[in-house]
């Protein structure tokens, strides 16, 4: 899923993409013989697409400076249709990298793709997993090119925007907690607002910015790279992205890794996906709250779990009267401290950062969630990142209308899961107004010649909760589920974790899932730690994209 770093309130957290079109009638898709959304003309759209682009291929070149990428990666683009109906029609450039394998050509098994989220997530630094030798990706490597790619609307692939980038981060947005109708009216003219933006700035587009029409994208880039079969790795919204391709294209897939999944049931795609994460955000908070409190030597401050929210409290209302360098208020707080719930690894940075601010160092918290009106290609990147968030999931599925609905769940929510309820409400607000016809979410399940795949999921996990991956992994027959018991990281098949990195190694070489369901113990606890407590580049990046899935 995504987190969000401006715009309408504060960060959301839940995470995906989206974008809308009127819907032609259900088809039965060939190889499923599931109903499927978007039906004949599109599924013969993607062939003739895929057919194009395997004749045309991917022009290799040295990266663009801008990317971010650099040598041995490579990059280039994949040109699709906006519209799989119209193959013919207009089109647009999907931008994608790649890094070699190092292996003989011999161990060669073709090119992993990789998703990382969102949606409105860039994969284009997947491929640095090999050139900066990442051990833990060290033999599939060896076995694997890396290709990365930006989904259509995302960064160099016909990007979509909502409103001014520099506007987008300006400081400090009104709290997203309510304390009357008058605040709550003013959100609700924010989200309308915002949904308007998209339209203006990015109406040729949006109503194509569907998860179906990425997972065409998907199989169109499979062909330009002269694959007959996908290798596919998706992390948080790109579970849901690999399970709808799954569907669509179950006799395209070779091997597939689903790690911390959505929950792709229709009546779950997006609103009560975006509920759960309410509850299990605060589920992950206190795991938190409560480590911080056994390292109170090193912190200082609180040595119970309890003593820690109420000081979270008294910060909150510190930046609600008087955002601290008159850019911090709640919303900014609230993007910051979103952090820890998410990832293990930013415990120790977001309880320095916390500590350093207590001990009287204000540019510690200042420089973390503030924004940097400098950074303007950093400030483009996030409001992307979130208008294709928004368009994904606002045209995905269809979302409540009434704000009715909206208000009383999230009232209901917040009595006793408040760290992130109404910030996620209007993170996802926009879609209650939506300016283009959302559409029918795909029935995911597993079709003729879906091999088995392997999922993986924390116990814990706070964007992506367990369930979705007990749902998943019912509908994908002949899937199999590793558990990281105990743990609530985003992503696991990036953590140090010999169960899982083992069995995730074994997949990838070998194609073999294992007779039987895994449950892992915990990853290694972080540690309380000296980290840098300003200039925090991941807690940015992490803040400025909250795949949630995002």
């Amino acid at each position: 899923m995504n987190i969000r770093n401006a715009s309408i309130a504060a960060v959301g957290a839940a995470a995906l993409t989206a974008g809308f079109v009127l819907v032609p009638p259900a088809f039965a898709d060939a190889r499923s013989g599931q109903a499927q959304p978007g039906g004949g003309a599109e599924a013969r759209g993607v062939k003739i697409a895929a057919a194009r682009a395997a004749k045309e291929g991917v022009d290799w070149k040295d990266c663009p400076e801008d990317w971010g990428v650099q040598k041995p990666v490579q990059c280039g683009f994949v040109t699709v249709p906006v519209d799989y109906s119209d193959p013919g029609g207009r089109t647009i450039k999907i931008a994608v990298d790649r890094a070699e394998s190092t292996g003989a050509e011999k161990d060669h098994q073709g090119s992993l793709l990789y998703n990382p989220g969102g949606p409105g997530g860039s994969g284009l630094s997947f491929p640095t997993r090999i050139t900066k030798n990442d051990a833990l990706w060290k033999k599939a490597a060896k076995a694997y090119d890396f290709v990365g790619f930006d989904p259509r609307g995302v960064g160099h692939s016909a990007p979509v925007s909502c409103m001014d980038p520099q506007e987008y981060v300006k400081a400090p947005k009104q709290d997203p907690v309510p304390g009357d109708e008058a605040d709550k009216r003013a959100q609700r003219k924010l989200a309308e607002e915002y949904a308007e933006g998209c339209k203006e700035r990015s109406g040729g587009l949006l109503p194509h910015m569907t998860t179906p029409n990425t997972a065409r994208d998907l199989d169109v880039i499979r062909a330009a790279l002269g694959e007959k079969k996908l290798n596919y790795l998706g992390v948080s919204y790109g579970t849901y992205l690999g399970s709808v391709y799954g569907t669509l294209f179950p006799a395209h897939v070779r091997r597939m890794i689903l790690d911390s999944v959505v929950n792709p049931s229709r009546d779950q795609i997006w609103y009560k996906n975006n509920l759960d994460q309410n509850v299990a955000f605060q589920g992950r908070w206190e795991d938190w709250t409560k480590w911080v409190a056994e390292h109170d030597e090193t912190y200082g401050i609180g040595d119970t779990a309890a003593k820690v929210n109420e000081q979270w409290k008294k910060l909150r209302a510190e930046a609600a009267k008087k955002p601290f360098g008159g850019v911090v208020g709640p919303a900014e707080l609230l993007t910051f401290f979103q952090n820890a719930p998410y990832y293990d690894q930013m415990w120790p940075q977001v309880a320095k950062v916390w500590s350093d601010h207590r001990k009287g160092n204000e540019k510690a918290l200042v420089e973390a969630a503030g924004p940097d009106l400098s950074d303007k290609a950093g400030n483009k990147a996030a409001e992307n990142g979130n208008a294709v968030y928004t368009a994904v999931e606002c045209t995905d599925a269809k979302w409540p209308a009434g704000w009715d609905k909206w208000d009383s769940d999230s009232t209901r929510l917040h009595e006793k899961h408040p760290f992130l309820t109404w910030s996620n409400t209007w993170l996802n607000l926009p879609c209650a107004t939506w300016p283009v016809k959302q559409q029918e979410p795909v029935e995911v399940g597993s079709g003729e010649g879906l091999p088995p795949v392997l999922i993986t999921q924390s116990e814990r996990d706070a964007a992506t909760p367990y369930g979705g991956a007990l749902e998943v992994h019912k509908r994908l027959k002949g899937s199999r589920l590793i558990t990281e018991r105990d743990a609530g990281s985003h992503g696991i098949t990036d953590v140090r974790n010999p169960c899982i990195n083992k069995r995730v190694e074994t997949y990838l070489l070998e194609g073999t899932v294992g007779g039987k369901d895994v449950v892992c113990a915990p990853h290694s606890a972080p540690v309380p730690q000296i980290v840098p407590s300003v200039s925090l580049p991941e807690a940015k990046a992490g803040a400025a994209r909250l795949q949630g899935p995002r």
